[in-house]
């Protein structure tokens, strides 16, 4: 049965995919985002971009990461409130396996977005995702200096934004499709993300000499990248493709 499902963040990296995946599947998406004239922080446009609609898929990001907690504490609480007042009867949340080991930095944002829109009147699922293959490239661009790029030491499993995409339709078309308020979604197998990176430099390379360097991160003092914090539980859902097959496949 087709339904009417808003995408906060609907012309973002995630965004996008869910919105492509809902029309293809018969669905009717609507996309919020501030080039669409409704904004999740000042809630221009909301009551509007809601009415008849029945979940929302919440993928919204900060424009810089130094203002997440500011932006993730607002758009829930925003969310919740419209959504609550245009009678939506579900929020689907995407968050980051491991926030919760974290006490400060984008990830305790996330964790803090968690709580806000659980605890709103509109029930409300979350779906805490793995790395995405995109992620890679903005990492080495963010770490680069010159001919060397510095890359977090991270143990994680990869996955494609297309494939968390699915999941969160999946939830918010159904509320019995995942059981449980927080459900984890990863790639098949762990990578190494320096390893990685070498992976997708010498793939795109065209005479680049960049270099990948293993680098440390202020953001973890504890090295919780490097043990693992990152990793998925026994019960997360696991999807392909790896990272090779998705290089392979040329979806960059």
């Amino acid at each position: 049965m087709a339904s009417k499902i808003a995408v906060a963040g609907g012309t973002g990296r995630l965004g996008t995919h869910v919105v492509d995946l809902l029309r293809k599947g018969g669905h009717e998406a609507v996309p919020i985002s501030r080039s669409n004239g409704v904004d999740v922080i000042t809630g221009e446009g909301l009551a509007e971009a809601l009415a008849g609609v029945e979940a929302i898929v919440d993928a919204a990001t900060p424009a810089t990461p130094e203002g997440a907690m500011e932006f993730f504490a607002t758009s829930a609480q925003n969310l919740q409130t419209a959504a609550s007042e245009a009678g939506v009867k579900r929020i689907v949340l995407v968050s980051i396996i491991g926030a919760d080991r974290f006490g400060t930095g984008y990830n305790a944002a996330k964790v803090a977005q968690e709580q806000a829109t659980l605890a709103g009147p509109v029930p409300a699922r979350v779906l805490r995702a793995a790395q995405f293959h995109e992620f890679v490239e903005a990492l080495i661009q963010w770490g680069t200096q010159g001919d060397v790029s510095y890359v977090p030491r991270m143990r994680t499993q990869l996955v494609a934004a297309r494939a968390v995409a699915e999941e969160l339709i999946a939830m918010a078309t159904d509320p019995s499709a995942v059981p449980g308020p927080v459900a984890e979604i990863a790639g098949p197998r762990e990578e190494n993300l320096v390893e990685i990176a070498k992976l997708l430099v010498v793939n795109r390379r065209n005479g680049s000499s960049l270099e990948i360097v293993p680098g440390d991160f202020s953001e973890d003092p504890d090295h919780l990248y490097e043990t693992g914090a990152l990793l998925p539980g026994p019960d997360a859902k696991l999807a392909g493709p790896t990272f090779e097959e998705w290089l392979d496949e040329g979806r960059r």
